[in-house]
């Protein structure tokens, strides 16, 4: 018997037949990018160009052009990224990719890092620190350096996991980073020091590893091991990196290290939305990657499917006054509609009024709540904009961080006026005695019961008997601590004074060696003591901010988890990404927006700008642009300009909105 036995015909690399009809599913500017034959490749793509479908459908393109997952390496900067990513694939290829390395740096450099652990001096079950374990071990390593903290001021864990995370992520040493960032930790880098030697020595002893390692031991592994270099780089056929505008040096180092070998680097991004320096993004990655792959090929995609043309217009028109940056002209392929409005106000209080007006006529108009969102530079500038919506009852969720009167440093200072206000308030007097170096919980308890007995317990509590209870090494703190009571004493008619005192008196010192971004925290409770300006009762001024607390939580949990809505408020950098109908951009005043801490650094200033371009292209419909011209400050009224971006645009790019007021609207 005779059986026949067909052999299918074999397809060249160019003839194979393919499942995705790319020529159909792609536009001219994809297309390209997704078939490219392999090579250094730059994908400058646009915001809310979709530059996801071009990454997904080149990862496909590459599996159905018969490369085998297991030499595919895809790098996203999310693990939510990676998740998206991978199932598109699959949804393509109708199949399972298992096998495909896909993940963020942290995730693959685990991998990696498990299979050779033995050639760092660790067992490949190490564990992975968090940061909270990672900032307790820190903390440990002060007490183990033998660091005298009752003697004088220390940074706290938190500090120094900051401090020793950006010196390892921008591959700088500590005093190029204390020089850059924490100037005022000078004169205790050799104490710091110490401290990061106990910390690493321990790490290493107990087989832990912390974030930063998996990425600093991951290059470490490829520049002191050759053959793990050569085994990886011969491995990786082709290497895609998603947001690569947001890699820092060690990780470009490590993809240049793993595509040594093929050269098949495809890297995905947008310049002109690198805007995370303060964590050690380096912007010079994606600017000079032609010039390290000088055979690279530059592809853009410029078709914007997110906003209306003429915020497109705005935003391109203020882009193109970045002193470097790939040229690059967003397109919209949505229809015209609204210029973008911008508006300038008396004071902070009218553009909070606008913003929460415009929301209310938005929402009659029938747009929903969720589709409107509010962006700033820094948190404390949504202070008197949180208050106008919860006294309009307009529900809000506060992305930027906590509600400002439920973070920790808020609610330190307003114990110590709640206390003048309500002597007898036990909460307030445990919160500022945990403040107080060397008074532990035993002692803070002890003082609690002595005052909640007391007839008077202010004069107690400055009088001499009591500092008797305090041990011998703290009692110069807490003398200090009667010293601010007795000051505090003849300013409570005065809230905003009050703030300014607890801060000049030692409480800015313990936000610096407590908190890595004390900087905000001292503009938050600056913003604070500016806003308690318009109160003259301390009763007054505590009662308007429990009410604006209690009444935006009622106002949001009240509704029923499937109809709940509320606005978004948020900072710009925790914007990226994310879209909205509606964008309110505030505070657009030169010292604010940009920031005075970029004025005199050409760097700093340019990243500014990209900034407020990721800003303006977050707003699908409907962008308002605002500023307040007058702003009450401790010093006096200060007149501000709008901001340097804000002049760079084209008059004809916007509407300009005057604000009228009626008499009895007035603040």
């Amino acid at each position: 018997m005779t059986q026949v036995y067909k052999l299918k015909p074999t397809f060249a690399q160019g003839e194979r037949k393919f499942l995705i009809d790319y020529e159909k599913e792609l536009n001219e500017e994809q297309l390209p990018i997704v078939k490219a034959s392999g090579g250094p490749m730059l994908v400058i793509a646009g915001a809310g160009s979709g530059k996801t479908r071009a990454v997904t459908y080149r990862v496909a393109y590459l599996v159905e052009s018969g490369i085998p997952l297991e030499n595919l390496l895809l790098v996203t900067f999310t693990n939510k990224a990676a998740r998206e990513m991978t199932h598109r694939v699959e949804g393509l290829l109708r199949r399972d990719i298992l096998g495909l390395w896909a993940g963020t740096f942290h995730h693959i450099g685990n991998l990696i890092l498990r299979k050779h652990a033995k050639k760092l001096g660790y067992e490949k079950n190490f564990t992975i620190l968090d940061r909270g374990d990672s900032k307790d071990l820190l903390d440990r390593s002060v007490k183990e350096a033998g660091i005298p903290t009752k003697e004088r001021k220390f940074p706290k864990g938190e500090v120094l996991q900051d401090v020793l995370s950006y010196m390892c992520n921008s591959q700088k040493n500590l005093p190029q980073v204390i020089e850059a960032k924490y100037p005022h930790l000078f004169e205790l880098q050799g104490e710091m020091n110490k401290v990061f030697n106990v910390y690493e020595a321990t790490k290493l002893k107990q087989n832990l590893m912390d974030f930063d390692d998996l990425l600093t031991n991951w290059l470490k592994l490829l520049l002191e091991h050759d053959e793990v270099r050569e085994e990886l780089s011969r491995r990786f056929l082709h290497i895609l990196v998603d947001e690569y505008q947001d890699t820092n040096l060690v990780q470009a180092q490590i993809i240049d290290l793993l595509a040594s070998e093929h050269r098949n680097l495809m890297v995905v991004g947008d310049d002109s939305q690198s805007i995370y320096s303060f964590r050690a993004a380096e912007f010079r990655n994606i600017i000079d990657f032609p010039k390290r792959y000088p055979e690279c090929q530059v592809f853009k995609i410029e078709t914007n499917h997110r906003s209306t043309p003429e915020i497109l217009d705005l935003a391109n028109d203020s882009i193109s006054n970045a002193a470097e940056r790939f040229e690059k002209n967003l397109k919209a392929v949505r229809k015209p509609g609204r210029p973008p409005a911008v508006a300038s106000f008396r004071d902070v209080y009218q553009q909070a009024a606008f913003v929460a007006q415009r929301m209310l006529e938005l929402s009659d108009e029938g747009m929903s709540l969720n589709d409107m969102a509010v962006l700033y530079r820094s948190h404390y500038h949504c202070l008197e904009l949180q208050m106008e919506l919860t006294k309009r009852g307009i529900p809000f969720e506060v992305r930027s961080g906590l509600r400002l009167w439920e973070e920790a440093h808020i609610k330190d200072v307003m114990s110590y006026l709640k206390i003048f206000q309500n002597p007898y308030d036990g909460l307030s007097w445990l919160r500022i005695f945990k403040l107080l170096p060397a008074i532990g919980a035993k002692t803070a308890d002890k003082l609690w019961q002595k005052l909640q007995n007391s007839s008077e317990p202010l004069e107690l509590i400055i009088g001499k008997a009591i500092a008797e209870e305090i041990s011998k090494s703290g009692r110069e703190g807490f003398e200090r601590f009667q010293c601010l009571l007795k000051v505090l004493k003849g300013q409570s008619e005065s809230p905003s004074t009050m703030i300014e005192t607890i801060l000049d008196h030692g409480y800015g010192d313990y936000l610096r060696m407590s908190y890595a971004n004390y900087q905000a925290r001292m503009e938050e409770l600056q913003e604070l003591s500016n806003f308690a300006l318009e109160y003259h009762s301390l009763e007054k001024f505590l009662s308007s901010l429990a009410l604006a607390g209690g009444t935006a939580a009622e106002e949001i949990v009240g509704a029923g988890e499937g109809e709940k809505e509320s606005v978004v408020l948020t900072t710009v950098h925790q914007a990226k990404g994310l879209e909205w109908k509606v964008v309110f951009v505030v505070w657009l005043a030169d010292g604010r927006f940009p920031s005075y801490l970029s004025f005199g650094n050409q760097t700093d200033l340019e990243e500014e700008r990209r900034l407020f371009y990721v800003a303006v292209t977050r707003s699908k419909d409907l962008l308002y642009l605002t500023y307040p011209i007058i702003y009450q400050s401790r010093e006096g009224s200060i007149v501000l300009k709008a901001s340097r971006f804000l002049s760079e645009i084209a008059d004809h790019r916007y509407e300009k909105w005057l604000i009228e007021e009626d008499e009895w609207d007035s603040h």
